[in-house]
């Protein structure tokens, strides 16, 4: 089979249309045939050799590298103890573990059944395939800050993927958004529905300390400004970060760094995200298609910055 990857760490120029033997599926696992493969920065921090530098554990040594994060195809192959509703032929979206050469940039990919979903409906595969993992990483950050309905929570990195999400499940949670959004993303943020849009930048945290004097609640770092944040939060609030950062706990303030790996089998939020997606609570966003053959461009896109959605490849 076809999958994308590369046999050493390294720029663009090492990414592979590769040619690996079909996996098969075992107990408690799925066969899908990939129609379409998200990708994602974090597919570029495991090429470069990031991840490997700092999560050794996550990223063991390979002869072989293939990434993906998450997936959209369609199930042609059914280990035992599979679910029921997991049957041959049933479009499906899936959580894939980019380690060794078992990531979801491929033309088959087995997964555990806890980890695959039906696909939305009146969804088209391409968009299904750039769900998962953003939302559930966002869903993931609302859920460390445990705030109320009636709440107030600051967003940063509104207009990107895992800032998205979160401003829209944040609205669905009932909560107060105060976003972050440069001029040409003020629309966008304002269409995903968050209730105050503040320039992006520095003076993110005095703009949110304007509109509520005490502080917000919580804060998802969605932007990954780190320790400046606290200033936009309350004593005693809650920030939810995502490249493990941890800030000083002055004030009172509790600092919640998320890591989606410890929830990519939680089959329950995946299918609320589903249906949250089918329901038109969240927004897919495709910035891109693109064969196996360009994958290079799609990591060109995510290098430069300012994407808005996901690259996806086609298969």
């Amino acid at each position: 089979m076809k999958a994308v990857g590369f046999t050493e760490f390294g720029g663009r120029e090492v990414l592979r249309v590769l040619e690996l033997p079909e996996p098969h599926a075992g107990p408690g696992q799925v066969r899908i045939k990939v129609a379409a493969a998200a990708v994602h920065p974090a597919d570029v921090n495991i090429r470069t050799g990031l991840s490997a530098k700092y999560s050794p554990e996550a990223n063991p040594p390979s002869e072989v590298h293939v990434v993906g994060w998450e997936v959209a195809g369609t199930i042609d192959e059914v280990g035992d103890r599979a679910r029921p509703e997991l049957t041959l032929g049933t479009e499906v979206i899936a959580v894939t573990e980019p380690k060794l050469a078992l990531g979801g940039q491929a033309q088959y990919v087995v997964v555990p059944t806890e980890s695959v979903v039906r696909a939305p409906q009146g969804v088209d595969l391409t968009a299904a395939s750039t769900l998962l993992m953003a939302a559930l990483t966002a869903q993931m950050g609302l859920d460390a800050l445990a705030l109320a309905p009636g709440a107030t929570v600051a967003v940063t990195g509104a207009a990107g993927g895992i800032g998205g999400y979160a401003v829209q499940l944040a609205k669905a949670a009932g909560l107060t958004v105060i976003a972050d959004a440069a001029d040409k993303d003020r629309d966008l943020v304002t269409s995903l529905g968050a209730d105050h849009v503040l320039p992006r930048g520095d003076g993110f945290p005095d703009g949110v300390r304007q509109l509520r004097p005490d502080g917000a609640d919580g804060v998802i770092d969605g932007g990954s400004v780190g320790a400046a944040v606290a200033a936009a939060v309350r004593d005693g609030g809650v920030i939810a970060t995502f490249k493990g950062f941890t800030g000083d706990t002055d004030r009172g303030v509790s600092w919640f760094p998320v890591f989606v790996y410890d929830r990519i089998r939680d089959t329950a939020t995946l299918t609320r995200l589903r249906d949250q997606a089918e329901s038109g609570v969240l927004t897919l966003r495709v910035a891109g298609s693109y064969p196996l053959e360009q994958v290079a461009e799609a990591h060109r896109l995510i290098e430069e910055g300012g994407v808005r959605g996901r690259p996806v490849l086609v298969f």
